[in-house]
């Protein structure tokens, strides 16, 4: 009768504990990686959190040196933001800007960046890399050339020109994020509503543009934040009508009177706190989008 060779004792044992060693090394790095992201989003959150309490500290306590941090908090600042300035219309002007230049570069971004994904022809990558070229300028060279031009049309200080300097600005990044999206789509849904009878323009908007919502959703969102936050285009745009919040808060009293700190440190925050919400809100727009339009490019 045959045996079985015996099978070396601890040999098992050798590699589970292998196995775990190396669990434990991935584990251990990610604690580490883990608490040095909690180190730099505390690092960043701090002059935030700073803005934050000396907005909701009573103005006797915000400046005094060692810092109080026990204090009632008081919504003074803000108060007095609302109704002592213009930062309402300022908040809704600056909201329809950026609302009208998503508008705009949906509009003219998605028709285009679905043409660069379905031409295959020499044609479309050299304009995206054009565009690219032009997206990677500095802001002076952009911003001087539309400034003469809204003179010249009689548009400066209009939110006509910010929301087509905002669509210019912006144009190069959308064609880049959604013509890798749209190209993640096969080409034989295209196909098939043509064969069902409709014009490659009816197959993009009853198709196409119904299956590229994580995408839409995600360039609406870079269009919307650039335009909210933007502050050298509308500097440079905008004088006195059409002002909006970055330039509003830079336009506040100078550095050296100590009684406009509360008021500027509400007003920065008051810039602030929409972009985090709707960063933390559409947080899936984000990753989703990104993450079919980064496959393909």
């Amino acid at each position: 009768m045959s045996t079985a060779p015996a099978r070396p004792v601890g040999g098992p044992a050798r590699g589970a504990g292998s196995r775990v060693a190396r669990e434990g090394r991935g584990s251990g790095g990610s604690w580490w990686a883990f608490w040095v992201m909690c180190l730099i989003a505390v690092v960043m959150m701090t002059p935030f959190l700073w803005a934050g309490l000396t907005a909701l500290k009573p103005f006797a306590q915000a400046f005094q040196n060692p810092p109080v941090w026990a204090f009632t908090p008081q919504l003074d600042a803000f108060s007095d933001l609302w109704r002592r300035t213009t930062f309402a219309e300022v908040l809704a002007n600056t909201a329809l800007v950026a609302v009208l230049s998503v508008v705009v570069s949906l509009a003219v971004g998605a028709p285009a960046a679905y043409a660069f994904a379905r031409y295959r022809g020499r044609i479309g990558p050299i304009l995206l890399v054009l565009a690219l070229v032009f997206r990677s300028l500095p802001r002076f060279a952009v911003v001087l050339p539309f400034y003469e031009a809204s003179r010249a049309v009689g548009i400066y200080d209009t939110n006509v020109a910010l929301v087509i300097a905002f669509v210019a600005v912006n144009m190069p990044f959308m064609l880049l994020l959604l013509t890798g999206f749209f190209r993640e789509l096969p080409e034989e849904l295209d196909e098939s509503a043509m064969v069902d009878g409709c014009t490659r323009l009816q197959a993009f908007w009853r198709v196409i543009v119904p299956l590229s919502a994580p995408g839409l959703i995600t360039a609406g969102l870079f269009a919307f934040l650039l335009a909210f936050q933007e502050y050298l285009v509308a500097l440079t745009l905008t004088q006195n009508d059409a002002v909006t919040i970055p330039v509003f808060v830079a336009a506040q009293s100078g550095a050296d009177d100590v009684t406009t700190f509360q008021l500027l440190a509400a007003c920065s925050l008051a810039l602030a706190v929409p972009i985090v919400l709707i960063t933390i809100l559409a947080r899936r727009y984000f990753v989703a989008g990104l993450a079919g339009g980064a496959v393909k490019g």
